[in-house]
């Protein structure tokens, strides 16, 4: 009797030992998972706060480069306009040098009229011929001069139209890069949120690890 009491003690105490062994391990293979947990815990949080920066980097960037478009914007809309200022003068001057030429043209025509009759009247050599000539020259003279300044009204009516092209075209460039970077920008603000997100959602689970399943 005392020998079954003997081996049926060992027995409940060989049983009890591996339950004590069998939970040890299961706590030591829980607390292994549970660390393994809170390593790659840290290691979310450390990758969303690299994300982080990296966003609010691009989104500065982005920030400064709508800025410059904007000042760009504005200068080359400066530009167009006196431009467009320097075409309406330079039309205004044209207008007035054709006017000139025509009207000097009109005295050439009215100079030769007289030189003719002049010349019918009191002979080629005569005192009124003579001055005729001189006011037909006097007129030619002006005429020529009026030319001149059509050509060259021209030349800067044409320059200032393509500088004034030019410059639309750089603003149409400029309104093209704002557009780009404000959506790069706005993408970029999206990510930050996103990064946060995610964030805070890792930190929270690295309580939770942290605590214990």
């Amino acid at each position: 009797m005392n020998a079954e009491r003997v081996v049926c003690r060992g027995v409940l105490a060989i049983a009890f030992a591996g339950l004590l062994a069998g939970g040890a391990y299961a706590q030591s293979a829980d607390s292994s998972s549970q660390q393994q947990d809170i390593k790659e815990g840290k290691k979310d949080i450390r990758n969303d706060k690299k994300d982080l920066a990296k966003d609010r980097a691009d989104r500065n960037a982005d920030q400064r480069d709508i800025n410059k478009d904007k000042r760009d914007l504005a200068a080359d809309r400066k530009d167009r306009n006196q431009d467009q200022r320097d075409i309406n003068h330079d039309r205004k001057d044209l207008n007035k040098d054709r006017a000139d030429r025509n009207k000097d043209q009109r005295d050439i025509n009215k100079d030769k009229t007289q030189l003719a009759s002049d010349v019918n009247k009191y002979g080629a050599n005569s005192s009124q011929a003579q001055a005729d000539r001189k006011d037909l020259h006097s007129d030619r003279v002006d005429r020529n001069k009026d030319q001149k300044d059509i050509n060259h009204d021209r030349k800067d009516l044409n320059k200032d139209r393509a500088d004034r092209n030019q410059d639309q075209r750089d603003i149409n460039k400029d309104k093209r890069d704002l557009h780009a970077d404000r959506k790069d920008r706005n993408q970029d603000q999206k990510d930050i949120h996103k990064d946060k997100k995610d964030l805070h959602k890792d930190r929270k689970d690295l309580r939770h690890d942290k605590r214990g399943h």
